[in-house]
């Protein structure tokens, strides 16, 4: 009895505390969700392998399955609360968005997203899902990269912004740079392109902002120590005895440049090799400790539920549990783990009133 009067004494001070000092939580996942086609016809790009007649026979049956999968990740991710904000990678159009917002049980949840245009020869976007209540949006822009030595047809990036409940405006994009198709010394050119103009326009906003916060999520289609983001993003890898005092507001951190314990070898999975392709980086700015909007560092991680994974039968071990593995259907989710980002927002009296 003893034992749990304890307990509850400390669980409600736990509470006091958080109140008092208006303590939330703002959860960040980036997710590259493989291949989300609708199943009509684009006659702009090149989606026949993704029709009811197509190689992949992606009939409205497995696209409603596939919305319904990748619902059940988002939501299990979020766990006891829904995220504030959900990049995605791979999504055909605005109406497989729709479709996922309003068409699976996340039509609970009220997302509100918005969509970059399309260089892709496949017709694949990026996106971005927001809560309305955690994210007010201001503006998004969707960003063609300049590709020097000729034209070259890949996913724009998708520049959004708006304001968290501290009043901070946050920097978001999502990205999905050029893939790694031909080889990744041959392809690796057009990801140095893509690295440099988010390096660019990140310097521009530190020029713009008064306090800027800068968020840069996706699949990169290149691993932590690769020259894309070392050297053109300059991103340090971040780890978590890093002395927030030392950091530089103006340097881009990756959050998942180090494996940390107990968690996945990466986010990929190829040929029986494990790789980092998907990142958040974040700017100095949210790694201060006494910064109103800040990391919260044992919330960086890669989402890895049971039932995400699946027998590799092939290379051993375990893999992600795919859509398509080759051409055999699987009904899975993605090739790719979702990541899992979160963020205090510490509101004063007058800011915690304002969102209730």
């Amino acid at each position: 009895m003893m034992t749990f009067r304890l307990v509850l004494f400390v669980l409600c001070a736990f509470i006091g505390v958080s109140s008092a000092y208006g303590q939330q939580l703002f959860r960040v996942i980036s997710y590259n969700v493989e291949n989300l086609f609708d199943t009509q016809d684009n006659p702009l790009a090149d989606d026949a392998e993704f029709l009811p007649q197509g190689q992949r026979r992606w009939t409205p049956k497995r696209y409603h399955h596939k919305l319904q999968q990748l619902a059940k990740v988002i939501t299990a991710a979020g766990e006891w609360t829904e995220p504030a904000l959900v990049g995605l990678c791979e999504v055909e159009n605005d109406s497989t968005l729709y479709q996922l917002c309003h068409h699976t049980p996340l039509r609970a949840q009220a997302y509100k997203y918005v969509c970059s245009d399309t260089d892709d020869p496949r017709g694949i976007r990026v996106a971005l899902l927001y809560q309305r209540d955690q994210f007010a949006l201001v503006g998004y822009e969707s960003l063609r990269i300049p590709f020097r030595g000729g034209e070259k047809r890949s996913r724009p990036l998708l520049h959004v912004w708006g304001r968290v409940g501290t009043g901070d405006t946050l920097d978001v994009f999502v990205c999905h740079f050029p893939s790694r198709s031909g080889g990744q010394l041959e392809s690796e050119p057009f990801r140095l392109d893509a690295a440099r103009y988010v390096r660019r326009v990140c310097d521009s906003l530190y020029r713009l902002r008064q306090h800027p916060h800068l968020l840069v999520m996706g699949d990169l289609n290149d691993t932590p120590t690769d020259r894309s983001l070392v050297e053109e993003l300059k991103a340090q890898p971040y780890a978590s005895d890093l002395n927030p005092s030392m950091t530089d507001t103006l340097t881009l951190y990756n959050l998942f440049a180090t494996k940390r314990p107990g968690q996945p070898e990466g986010s990929h999975k190829y040929q029986g090799a494990w790789s980092q392709l998907d990142h958040c980086l974040v700017d100095g700015s949210l790694l201060r400790r006494d910064a109103p909007f800040r990391l919260r560092p044992e919330g960086v991680r890669i989402f890895d539920a049971d039932f995400l994974w699946t027998t590799d039968k092939t290379y051993l071990g375990r893999r992600p549990k795919r859509t398509f593995y080759g051409f055999t259907y699987e009904g899975g989710f993605s090739d790719h783990l979702p990541l899992i980002v979160d963020f205090y927002l510490h509101l004063s009296a007058e800011k915690e009133k304002d969102t209730e």
